[in-house]
């Protein structure tokens, strides 16, 4: 017999869609389910093969958790704010909410035809006020909350402001961008603007000078994901590293607790080794660098300071600041090419290639051990958001060091006993130490302890935790997409006021940045805030 699914998939659906099967309520006899898919971006182009490849198994699940006797909530979405939508508008004078309600339609009658038991009373999208009200809701928080190291979560701002007029950051802990001391005193004879410009360093959601990927073209900052090759990956434009104020969120401030947590779900043993590399936590120690004949000093992390002896050049990433400070004016020319070619090529481009360029900058910097100069050299291969974007190279026991002195014929020395680093680097951390001074006859173990304590004792430095994870970047120069709750008074933003969320979007008469260079919102006329009665 013939399985007429035209007529069968008809008229099964429509009953669903009068009956409300899907629509969940509250019913606490039933134990709770919530399953989640990740909510579709609405192109033009409508559903792709890999849009139903994943829902179908996540509805195959939310039916079988019904029959299970689950009260299951499985609603759909549209993550539907984002550039493309603005390209589209650009190009064809249409506005984004047009051409994203008719995308919206159109993949609300293919998912449809697919029959997904979606509760759709509970359909979310991203555009809509009401939605992203929250959003803004949730950004207030985190501008008005600071993140307490000793009590690992976050607090409210009003409590650190009334703790500056006690006592200063006398007994504070505070996660920040840069280390602060001063005494209540102090704190009272800032003016307004001094004072919001020192919250700003512990906000959880703060403004700073970060580089990013800069589409001149698209007039927005893109994420690495968007870039191939140094060009964006819609339209094909030139893109290159900038550094730019944005707004950040303090993510890093919680590396620990994500570690923590890791512990308690419910995940695969590989999955969670994959989230604590990303996490990327590493003890070891910072070192102060006097840079030779300058007024000028530099800051490296490391893990290994037990390899301190071996240090043969130095190597400064293309966007630290001090590049700067340190380079001579015979090196200027040379400097300035090469950090012209590298400005295009995102960081996760530059963590994969191997290939080995560099610059040298005509300055030395003093070992802090033995007093010996060391070259400083420029590389991509050293990232600006890692450590201080400064590092001590140690060719002899790190393999991308070693092919950096390699080749530009820098030395390499050994420093454990029997290592053979003729043909390649030795990066096993075991051994008897040699060609160290203080540290020689020790195991690598006791060497790196021994370290760390010669470090701090003789105050070279500091120990200190590390983590890879960076606070997340959000780019605010497109139009399509919410805007910051945030209205700015002698050039300092302050928050709206919970009462007068959503802040909606203005209606403009282009969607492309004003012609002197602020984004598509600068062109709003008369969008200013006014607090609500």
């Amino acid at each position: 017999m013939e399985y007429n699914f035209n007529e069968i998939e008809k008229k099964w659906q429509e009953y669903w869609k009068e009956n409300h099967t899907y629509r969940v309520q509250k019913d606490k006899n039933k134990p709770k389910y919530y399953v989640l898919d990740m909510f579709p971006y609405p192109s033009g182009a409508g559903l792709h093969v890999g849009h139903p490849l994943g829902y179908i198994a996540s509805d195959i699940y939310a039916r079988y958790k019904r029959l299970k006797g689950f009260n299951v909530l499985h609603p759909m979405g549209y993550d539907a704010y984002g550039l493309p939508a603005e390209q589209y508008a650009i190009q064809t004078g249409q506005h984004p909410a047009v051409t994203t309600e008719q995308n919206i339609n159109r993949y609300r009658e293919q998912l449809d035809k697919i029959g997904f038991s979606f509760d759709w009373n509970r359909e979310v999208r991203t555009c809509d006020p009401e939605y992203y009200k929250w959003t803004q809701w949730a950004f207030v928080k985190m501008f008005n909350s600071v993140f307490c190291n000793i009590c690992k979560k976050a607090l409210p701002m009003e409590n650190i402001i009334e703790a500056f007029e006690e006592s200063g950051t006398e007994g504070l802990d505070l996660a920040c961008t840069e280390p602060m001391t001063f005494t209540a005193e102090d704190w009272k004879a800032k003016s307004e603007k001094e004072k919001q410009e020192i919250l700003m360093n512990y906000r959880l959601a703060y403004l700073a000078d970060t580089m990013v990927n800069w589409c001149s073209a698209l007039g927005t900052v893109l994420a690495n994901d968007e870039v191939s090759e140094g060009v964006s990956v819609r339209g094909g434009h030139p893109v290159e590293q900038r550094k730019m104020r944005q707004w950040s969120l303090r993510v890093s401030a919680y590396s620990q607790r994500l570690l923590d947590g890791l512990d308690k779900l419910e995940w695969t043993e590989s999955l969670k080794e994959t989230q604590r590399n990303w996490i990327g936590r590493s003890e070891g120690a910072e070192l102060d660098f006097q840079i030779k004949d300058l007024d000028v000093k530099f800051t490296v992390f490391t893990t290994r300071a037990d390899t301190i002896y071996g240090v043969t050049f130095m190597v400064l990433a293309p966007e630290s600041e001090y590049v700067s400070q340190v380079v001579t004016t015979e090196q200027k020319e040379e400097v300035a090419a090469y950090l012209d070619a590298v400005k295009r090529r995102t960081e996760r481009e530059r963590i994969a290639d191997r290939r080995v360029t560099g610059v040298f900058t005509g300055s030395y910097a003093v070992n802090p051990v033995n007093g010996e100069a060391i070259p400083i050299w420029i590389s991509d291969y050293v990232l600006a958001g890692y450590g201080t974007g400064a590092i001590m190279a140690v060719p002899a026991h790190d393999s991308r060091d070693y092919a950096f002195a390699k080749h530009f014929n820098l030395p390499i020395i050994p420093l454990i006993e029997g290592a053979d680093v003729s043909e390649e680097s030795f990066d096993a951390k075991e051994g008897i130490m040699m060609n160290s001074g203080f540290l020689n006859g020790l195991t690598v173990k006791e060497a790196i302890q021994k370290a760390k304590e010669y470090i701090a004792e003789n105050k070279l430095g500091k120990v200190k935790v590390n983590y890879r994870l960076r606070d997340a970047i959000f780019s605010r120069q497109r139009y399509w997409g919410e805007p910051f709750p945030i209205y700015y008074k002698d050039g300092m933003p302050y928050t709206v006021a919970i009462k007068d969320l959503p802040i909606e979007l203005p209606e403009v008469d282009k969607f492309l940045p004003t012609e002197t260079g602020e984004p598509p919102l600068g062109r709003a006329k008369d969008w200013v805030y006014r607090e609500r009665k």
